[in-house]
């Protein structure tokens, strides 16, 4: 199973690099407003990279986080915000796009990423 370690002293974009070495056509963004399943996030309410977790964070939870490819978009996606108290959006690679997944929450993160791969020509 993959896993993430999730920390406070983590830079955001160390845990979006981790995220992105297991899906490179998929990325994760964090956000200072929570959004539902189906839902998109305004770009204003995105976190800079530089940004530790504990900078953005009121739940100081550390620990792992599985990113299993048959685990849904949206599954992953609440268990990140239930357990370490962060708003993520996954987005996929669509040629030069980053496009939100709000429409395909459902997919697993394997069909994601393969979706993302085929676009990527």
């Amino acid at each position: 199973m993959k896993t993430l370690m999730i920390n406070d002293t983590q830079k955001l974009k160390e845990i979006k690099d981790a995220f992105n070495a297991n899906y490179p056509h998929l990325k994760i963004e964090f956000f200072s407003e929570e959004h539902k399943t189906g839902e998109a996030s305004s770009r204003k309410a995105m976190y800079d990279d530089s940004l530790t977790l504990k900078d953005i964070r009121k739940n100081h939870t550390a620990g792992e986080l599985s990113i299993d490819g048959h685990q849904k978009t949206s599954t992953f996606e609440n268990n990140f915000h239930n357990h370490f108290g962060v708003t993520v959006q996954v987005f996929r690679r669509s040629g030069n796009l980053w496009l939100q997944t709000t429409t395909t929450d459902e997919w697993s993160l394997a069909h994601q990423e393969k979706t993302g791969q085929e676009f990527d020509n």
